[in-house]
């Protein structure tokens, strides 16, 4: 069963018996995606070694989902882990509580209420959980933890990273490929090292395929301007600009603000390229998918299913966990069938880049 709620910081602490909260919608969105990197990728070993003790029973094993700003519903990265907690719910049949973040202090009181409330497991999603889970983790070394996007080093956190650079030079090169074009765009939400790592991927992926493309670059927000993510009028602002100017594909590595972007895209009749789930299929819209070329997918649902599973089948020791694209870890999205043609060359450049042919930068 899955359990979801939304909760301001002060009622929370106010109100720690929420946490048990009615159960939610569990039906699951189905988009219908042709991707075909969309298979469960084997993730046994990555990363540190851990100590697999007994198997836990699957009735002793309860999960908990701390979101961040947007929860379920942004379309992209928080939908991709719902769709991991969704996967263990139905899968694992592990009980999992939500609870989503509305201002900066609900990280820590959303972690905190869940190891309150017993949870084995408890997953928090975005590197802004960072500190929040670094002294949560201390005070509660039974409980295993996972950290989406970010690396704590603590005995019982498990830090879930992903290979964004090589995932976004794919799509880079979707998109060179596509347009036959001299120009392309970037729009990036924080400008911070994580984003910047789809930015390198995607301006190398395109130079493969066109050396003198050239690659507008943008972003959102300086680093802690947490109003990037969900700036869908400035990302819109800027692509429609771009597009005007000739820029015939824009990808958004944004979160909630891509939305802007593939509004400017319908009104320009222009590509847009989605980021983290596949966007195609999250969008449900007919004028939305006609333009969306494809995603670049950041597996976080495996990643989220991944850590119940590990920690169901006894193994609760932390470490750094490598999603990448030999586990197909990322990928891209095929949704819409524009890239038909095209779908050999870009497989022959993703085992290139796993067999170490190719070296993806991670910083621009």
């Amino acid at each position: 069963m899955r359990k979801s709620k939304r909760f301001a910081a002060i009622a929370l602490i106010a109100s720690l018996g929420l946490v048990a909260a009615a159960c939610g919608d569990d039906e699951k969105e189905e988009g219908g995606s042709t991707d075909t990197t969309e298979q469960t990728p084997d993730t046994t070993g990555m990363g540190s070694e851990t100590t697999t003790g007994d198997t836990m029973p699957m009735a002793d094993i309860t999960g908990g989902v701390a979101f961040d700003t947007g929860g379920r519903g942004d379309g992209t990265f928080n939908d991709s882990a719902g769709v991991g907690a969704d996967r263990a719910v139905d899968e694992l049949g592990i009980d999992v509580t939500e609870l989503e973040a509305n201002v900066d202090e609900d990280r820590e009181a959303n972690l905190r209420l869940l190891a309150e409330d017993g949870r084995n497991v408890i997953v928090g999603v975005g590197f802004m959980f960072t500190d929040p889970m670094t002294a949560v983790a201390a005070e509660y070394p039974d409980i295993t933890f996972g950290i989406v996007d970010s690396v704590v080093d603590a005995p019982n956190v498990r830090s879930l990273v992903f290979a964004e650079h090589e995932g976004s030079f794919l799509v880079g090169a979707a998109a060179a490929l596509k347009c036959g074009c001299d120009k392309i765009g970037f729009i990036g939400g924080q400008e911070i090292d994580l984003i910047k790592k789809f930015e390198a991927g995607y301006t190398a992926g395109a130079k493969y395929i066109n050396p003198d493309i050239t690659v507008e670059v943008k972003y959102l927000g300086p680093a802690g301007d947490n109003s990037a993510w969900g700036n869908v009028a400035g990302a819109k602002e800027i692509a429609a600009g771009w597009y005007a100017d000739g820029v015939e594909v824009i990808y958004t590595a944004a979160g909630g603000s891509g939305a802007g972007t593939i509004e400017a895209a319908i009104e320009a009749g222009k590509w847009a390229i989605g980021v983290d789930s596949d966007q195609w299929a999250t969008s449900g819209d007919a004028a939305a998918q006609a333009v969306i070329l494809t995603s670049m997918l950041k597996r976080v649902d495996v990643a989220v299913f991944e850590t119940f599973k590990a920690v169901a089948e006894g193994d609760t020791e932390g470490g750094i966990k490598v999603f990448d694209l030999s586990v197909d870890g990322v990928g891209y999205a095929t949704s819409g069938d524009y890239l038909t043609e095209f779908i050999d060359q870009l497989e022959e450049i993703k085992q290139m880049i796993i067999d170490g042919e190719i070296t993806v930068p991670e910083a621009p």
